[in-house]
């Protein structure tokens, strides 16, 4: 039996608006090209082995570089760090390597890592599924990097617009 619904996009991202997400900045670099964008879609796969996945636009100038490189960095961010997604979603203009000026940047197994990010993960790609408009890319993760103290709380986007989590009295 196949059903069919229309839904109008108008409608479906106002639905998808009460989905708060954590933000985090993904990293890129193919021979030298740095590039990256801000996401919400990163979520855990497996532990064993440790696996995340990521939904990635394949219109995103990081795209080809993270094909061509099969490696990538999850970099999630905190509350304080707003300035940082706005600038790797291209905000004003900002392209390529100008998104990571103004940020302390390590390199862990060829992938760019966030000094400051509460946590941030290098990946390589397993697998890639496309769907639409986007790539789905499971990838395995080799390298972990926490901060050391949880300086605020973790940057969250809903309802259009950045937010925190406030924790619930007991």
């Amino acid at each position: 039996m196949t059903m069919t619904t229309i839904v109008d996009s108008h409608s479906y991202k106002q639905g998808m608006r009460h989905l708060a997400g954590a933000i985090s900045v993904i990293t890129a670099d193919f021979q030298g090209t740095r590039s990256g964008l801000t996401v919400t879609s990163v979520s855990s796969v497996s532990v064993e082995p440790p696996e995340l996945l990521v939904c990635i636009n394949g219109q995103a100038s990081a795209w080809p570089l993270i094909e061509r490189s099969g490696r990538f960095g999850v970099n999630v961010l905190q509350a304080n760090q707003d300035n940082l997604a706005m600038r790797f979603a291209g905000a004003g203009g900002v392209k390529g390597e100008q998104r990571y000026e103004g940020a302390q940047w390590s390199q862990h197994h060829g992938v760019w890592l966030l000094d400051e990010a509460a946590a941030a993960f290098a990946c390589e790609v397993e697998e890639i599924v496309m769907c639409h408009s986007h790539a789905v890319v499971v990838a395995r993760v080799l390298h972990v990097q926490i901060a050391q103290e949880n300086m605020s709380s973790p940057l969250l986007y809903w309802q259009g617009q950045f937010g925190t989590l406030q924790a619930k009295g007991a």
